[in-house]
C-alpha cells in the first residue's frame, strides 16, 4: 500500500470521519490516523453515550410521575446502574463500529497510532500511547505499522480533553471527569458539580432524577452562562423544584479527599465560606485543546489561547494545513465540527460557491429536564451590539399538546431586528426543544423575516405550535396566550 495520499485527516472524531468521507466522495486518496478509537469522544464518551444516560432519566422521571397519567405502578422503582452503563457503553460500541463500516464503505484507510507532522505535507505515526479499541465487523484494511506518510493536505482534528483547575486536578475515584462520570461502579448518594455549562448541568440533571443528592457551583451569575439569561432563569427554577442545589457566583476553591468522599470549600461572592461534603465530585469546568505533541510549532502552526487558528474554511497560517472542530476553537459542539469538516474538504476540492462557517448560526442544545437549545443573539448581546429588537415569548402552559403530555412548563423566546423583522435569536427551554430549534437555524439560514413566520402552517397539536406565537407575539398578534 502506497504511504501517499491526497488527504490526511489527524482525528476520527465526528469532524475527522466526516472529512474523509466527504474528501472520499469527491474523489480523493484518503487516510485518517486514530490513537485511540473510532468516532472519537462524542460518540465514545459524550454526545451519544450520554444522551443514553439521559434516555434512562427520562424513562424513571415518567414512571414515577406513572399517577398523574392515571397509571399505578406496583413496587418500588430503583436504578441499577450496572444495566445503565452497560446500555450506554454499548450503544457507544454499535456508534465506533458504524464509523468503521463508514470507512469501508468510502474506501477510507485507517492508520493507527499518534501523528506528528514534520514539515507540511508529510507526517510521521508512531505507536499510541493509549490503549487502541478497534472495531468489531468488517473495517478497511488498518496500516498498522509506524511510518511516514505523505498527503498534499493534513486536517487536524484531534478534539479537546477535560480541563483540569490547579489543585482539583480528577483523580478518577473522588474527583470525575466525564469519562468516570459515565460509567460509575455504583450510585453515589450525594454530588458536587464543578461548572452548570452543559456538561455539568446534564451530569447533575441525570444524577439528581437517579435519586442523588446534587449540588451544583458555578461561578458565573447564572446557570448554562452562554444560554439567554431569561431562559436560564426559568430552568433553575425547574431545577430547584426538582431539589437540585445550585450555588451561585461561588467557586471551589479547595477540595479535602477523604476515605471515600470529599469536602469541598466553596467561596462566595459576598464573603462567606460554605464546606460541602459529598461522596464525589465532578468537574465540569470547560474543555482544552488537544494540540500538544502533534508538531505545531515545528511547522510554524499559528496558536492562540490554547486553540489552533484558522479562517472560515479551516485553513490554518500554514499552506496545506487545516484544522477543524474542538481544536480549532469554540463552540465545542459535534456538528459544528462535522460542519467545519464539509466546508474544509470542499474548499480544498475546489467545490463552487462553499460558503464560510457562519458561528452565529450554530445551535447549542443541552438535554437536562428541561431541555435548554439557542442559536444566535441572547437578548443581552443584541443590546450589547446597539441592535434595535423585538422579543416575543411564549409559555408551554398555553400549548395544547405541552399541557397533554404532562410537559407544560417551558418558554421560547425569539429575537427580532426591528427594522428588518430578521430573526437574529431563538432560545428555548423545555420538553424535547433540542429537536425544535432547527426550525429556527433553517428559518435563519434563509434569511426568514417574520412575515414568513407568520404565514408559515404550523401542525396541530404539536409543541412547536409555541414557536409561531412566539413570533406573532413579538409583533402583538398572539393568539393563544
Amino acid at each position: 500500500m502506497s504511504n501517499a495520499y491526497d488527504l490526511i485527516v489527524i482525528g476520527s472524531g465526528p469532524g475527522g470521519y466526516i472529512a474523509a468521507i466527504r474528501a472520499s466522495q469527491l474523489g480523493m486518496k484518503v487516510a485518517v490516523v486514530e490513537r485511540e478509537h473510532l468516532a472519537g469522544i462524542c460518540s465514545n464518551w459524550g454526545c451519544i453515550p450520554t444522551k443514553a444516560l439521559l434516555r434512562t432519566a427520562d424513562v424513571m422521571h415518567t414512571a414515577t410521575h406513572a399517577k398523574d397519567y392515571g397509571l399505578v405502578l406496583e413496587g418500588a422503582m430503583k436504578p441499577d446502574i450496572k444495566a445503565i452503563v452497560a446500555r450506554s457503553r454499548g450503544i457507544a460500541a454499535r456508534m465506533n463500529n458504524g464509523v468503521g463500516f463508514l470507512f469501508k464503505k468510502n474506501k477510507v484507510d485507517i492508520i493507527w497510532g499518534e501523528a506528528k507532522i514534520t514539515k507540511p505535507g508529510e507526517i510521521v505515526v508512531g505507536k499510541s500511547t493509549k490503549p487502541v479499541v478497534q472495531p468489531q465487523g468488517p473495517v478497511p484494511k488498518n496500516t498498522l505499522g509506524e511510518g511516514t506518510y505523505t498527503a498534499k493536505h493534513i486536517i487536524i482534528a484531534t478534539g479537546a480533553r477535560p480541563r483540569a483547575l490547579p489543585g482539583i486536578e480528577p483523580d478518577g475515584k473522588l474527583i470525575w471527569t466525564y469519562f468516570e462520570a459515565m460509567k460509575p461502579e455504583e450510585m453515589p448518594k450525594s454530588l458536587l458539580v464543578m461548572g452548570s455549562g452543559a456538561i455539568g448541568i446534564e451530569f447533575a440533571s441525570f444524577y439528581r432524577t437517579m435519586g442523588v443528592d446534587v449540588t451544583v457551583v458555578e461561578i458565573m451569575k447564572q446557570v448554562m452562562p452562554v444560554e439567554d439569561e431569561e431562559i436560564s432563569a426559568f430552568a433553575k427554577k425547574q431545577f430547584d423544584k426538582q431539589g437540585m442545589k445550585i450555588l451561585l457566583e461561588a467557586k471551589v476553591a479547595k477540595v479535602e479527599k477523604g476515605a471515600n468522599s470529599i469536602t469541598a470549600t466553596i467561596e462566595k461572592k459576598d464573603g462567606s465560606v460554605e464546606k460541602i461534603t459529598a461522596d464525589r465530585m465532578i468537574s465540569a469546568v470547560g474543555v482544552q485543546a488537544n494540540i500538544e505533541g502533534i508538531g505545531l510549532e515545528a511547522v510554524g502552526v499559528k496558536t492562540d489561547r490554547g486553540f489552533i487558528v484558522i479562517d472560515g474554511y479551516g485553513k490554518t497560517n500554514v499552506p496545506g494545513i487545516y484544522a477543524i472542530g474542538d481544536v480549532a476553537g469554540p463552540p465545542m459542539l459535534a456538528h459544528k465540527a462535522e460542519h467545519e469538516a464539509v466546508v474544509c474538504v470542499e474548499k480544498i476540492a475546489g467545490v463552487p460557491n462553499v460558503h464560510a462557517t457562519d458561528k452565529n448560526k450554530i445551535p447549542g442544545c443541552t438535554y437536562c429536564n428541561p431541555q435548554v437549545a439557542s442559536v444566535g443573539l441572547t437578548e443581552a448581546k443584541a443590546k450589547a451590539e446597539g441592535r434595535d429588537i423585538r422579543v416575543g415569548r411564549f409559555s408551554f402552559a398555553a400549548n395544547g399538546k405541552a399541557v397533554a403530555l404532562g410537559e407544560d412548563q417551558g418558554l421560547v423566546k425569539t429575537i427580532f431586528d426591528k427594522k428588518t423583522g430578521e430573526l437574529i435569536g431563538a432560545h428555548m427551554v423545555g420538553a424535547e426543544v433540542t429537536e425544535l430549534i432547527q426550525g429556527f437555524v433553517v428559518a435563519m439560514n434563509l434569511e426568514t423575516t417574520e412575515e414568513d413566520l407568520m404565514h408559515t402552517i404550523f401542525p396541530h397539536p404539536t409543541i412547536s405550535e409555541t414557536m409561531k406565537e412566539s413570533v406573532l407575539d413579538a409583533y402583538g398578534k398572539v393568539l393563544n396566550a
